[in-house]
């Protein structure tokens, strides 16, 4: 069920623990995992179909079985515990999550304990595949950004979602490693793109051409992209894609396109977010926004905390420079991170789980 109450009552609903019941969950044994860092994530509780559910994942024939809700995430050291606490909140709110078919984007120069072996023992019901991802790809395609975090070549692995995953699967939801769910993400999987490649929330209200340089607004032929569209900021984070529509329109060559644009004459700042406008920037089909409220990471100078936006709520993310992790583990979190925490699998479990 949707979260459309106002912040207070959120944060009290959500810590509560009387949402949901579930067995403690248990201790991964440390020879799952070499790597220390590893050996102090908990199992996740199993989560399996009722009755009511479509033929489920596991007894499905394979990935191209329909009744399957394809969700794309990136994992790597840097957010692993992010990613994981996203995949728990799906998992935790869906109603049928054994559904659920996760697709992993994982670099090539990852240590081998981030492997299929490690995601089993965490989420043993769990239906996901591997696509390893080589940095030569964009290597020479990503120029510097305001925020080194975001030169990273697995952070453009999104754009060649369409290419590492089979042609059998049609569509995908995109989400960032540093948010979770609090809603059940098959109304997220069935909302209507309208012959769009792309559904995601749509802010209008935001400054759209501060994501530009002047260079690139001083030039018709960069700024005339814009021409006769109604170009709106949309965060990547999160973004319903029709792959069929991608493949057909070769999207990942026009983005590509910007990128080489961008060595040559430096026409953006922010890493792999401006390709993405201006490619899809008034052309993708607008959601709600319940599912993504975003930039609860604070701003890129201070990390200062954020509140929620006004409105109703599904999906929080935490985009921007703060993460609710390091917060948490600092000691100084902002008050909407307690929110992120009950999903956590790493180290004990804390007093605000969702047991």
């Amino acid at each position: 069920m949707a979260v459309s109450f106002a912040y207070p009552l959120l944060l009290t609903l959500i810590l509560s623990q009387s949402l949901h019941s579930w067995p403690p969950a248990e201790a991964i044994r440390p020879s799952y995992f070499p790597a220390p860092y590893l050996s102090k994530f908990r199992q996740a509780p199993f989560f399996i179909n009722d009755g009511k559910c479509p033929v489920s994942g596991q007894k499905s024939p394979g990935i191209w079985n329909p009744s399957l809700i394809h969700i794309a995430l990136t994992l790597d050291t840097a957010y692993l515990r992010g990613s994981i606490a996203a995949v728990h909140s799906a998992l935790f709110h869906a109603g049928c999550p054994e559904n659920l078919f996760f697709h992993f984007l994982v670099a090539e120069t990852s240590p081998p304990e981030i492997s299929p072996s490690f995601v089993k023992a965490l989420f043993p019901t769990l239906n996901f595949k591997f696509y390893p991802f080589s940095p030569k790809i964009v290597k020479d395609l990503i120029s510097s950004s305001v925020r080194q975090a975001l030169e990273q070549p697995l952070n453009y692995a999104r754009n060649y979602i369409a290419d590492l995953l089979p042609n059998c699967v049609r569509r995908v939801i995109y989400l960032d490693s540093d948010l979770v769910l609090v809603d059940d993400v098959d109304k997220l999987w069935r909302a209507p793109l309208a012959g769009k490649a792309i559904g995601a929330p749509e802010y209008c209200h935001v400054n759209f051409t501060k994501y530009f340089t002047p260079s690139f607004w001083s030039e018709k032929r960069f700024s005339g992209v814009f021409r006769d569209r109604n170009a709106c900021y949309f965060n990547t984070g999160v973004m319903v894609i029709d792959l069929d529509k991608w493949r057909r329109d070769g999207y990942t060559w026009q983005i590509e396109r910007w990128m080489r644009v961008q060595k040559e004459k430096r026409i953006y700042e922010l890493g792999s977010l401006p390709p993405f406008l201006l490619v899809f920037a008034g052309k993708i089909e607008g959601i709600e926004h319940r599912w993504n409220q975003h930039g609860l990471g604070g701003d890129r100078v201070t990390g200062s905390c954020r509140d929620l936006h006004p409105g109703p709520v599904s999906l929080l993310h935490w985009s921007g420079s703060g993460k609710p992790w390091q917060r948490l583990d600092a000691g100084n979190p902002c008050p909407l991170d307690r929110l992120w925490a009950p999903y956590d699998l790493y180290g004990p479990s804390r007093p605000y789980s969702l047991r």
